[in-house]
């Protein structure tokens, strides 16, 4: 998937990657560090009543231009065209969302890109406790650190490989998914769904999440959460100080 409006050039500057970047593992993992680090997993637009594009060009406007951010098929998307664009082979999976308390579709979009002959599972839009890095989708039942944070792969009763996060000390699926090939217009009535589904999570409530050196800062509904060296502080957040909260930790305007 490409974008007639994209440059890769733009996209390394909204990410402030700096030096060359280049078809191979240290630039596959430094892009996804920098993009979690600079673009926010967001849903501002539909808690604006919006329903998001999935227009490739859309999303180049909003992330590099307006220096937005997305939920995961914009951020999930934007990724994948700088992986395009430097000739990093990769394809989309459709993943099955499991911390909720009953079954739910595959609505989440995670990318399986390969560098030197390895699979990677790289996904920069999961929120609260999503991968910081990539991930080798060989390692399994394996803990594999990454900063403050502790990540596992698994396989399901069912076959499906399951994302696990230890969180507080226990160890938390959050999403199972196969190895199958989607196309982008494969995740459009997902997208049409969290858009607009009463009991979607983003229709519900305010999901801001960005990643720091140290950990993540985390607005979910109106508490706003930082998470350092593994340590959380929280505090609510009146809906009257939304946007000045938006603007100042998350480098995030709110359009009149």
């Amino acid at each position: 998937m490409q974008a007639q409006n994209f440059s890769l050039p733009a996209y390394l500057d909204r990410i402030a990657f700096r030096g060359e970047a280049k078809p191979d593992l240290p630039t596959l993992i430094s892009l996804m560090r920098h993009q979690l680090r600079a673009v926010p997993f967001e849903n501002l637009d539909v808690q604006a009543g919006k329903v998001v594009s999935l227009v490739p060009e859309h999303i180049v406007e909003k992330i590099v231009h307006r220096r937005r951010g997305g939920y995961c098929y914009e951020v999930n998307g934007i990724f994948s065209m700088a992986l395009q664009a430097l000739g990093i082979p990769h394809r989309y999976v459709a993943a099955r969302p499991m911390f909720y308390p009953v079954r739910r579709p595959r609505t989440h979009m995670g990318i399986i890109a390969t560098v030197e002959g390895v699979d990677w599972l790289c996904d920069l839009g999961f929120g609260s406790y999503g991968l910081r890095a990539p991930i080798r989708i060989d390692t399994l039942d394996v803990e594999v650190p990454q900063d403050h944070d502790t990540f596992m792969l698994g396989k399901s009763e069912v076959g499906e490989i399951v994302l696990k996060a230890k969180v507080e000390g226990e160890w938390t699926t959050q999403y199972g998914f196969d190895l199958s090939r989607q196309e982008w217009v494969d995740f459009a009535p997902a997208n049409y769904m969290n858009s607009t589904h009463p009991e979607a999570i983003f229709v519900k409530q305010f999901v801001v999440v960005l990643h720091t050196e140290a950990g993540r800062k985390i607005l979910s509904g109106d508490t706003f959460k930082v998470v350092e060296q593994g340590r959380t502080s929280k505090r609510e957040i009146a809906p009257v100080d939304r946007a000045a909260l938006l603007r100042e930790q998350f480098g995030l305007v709110i359009a009149p």
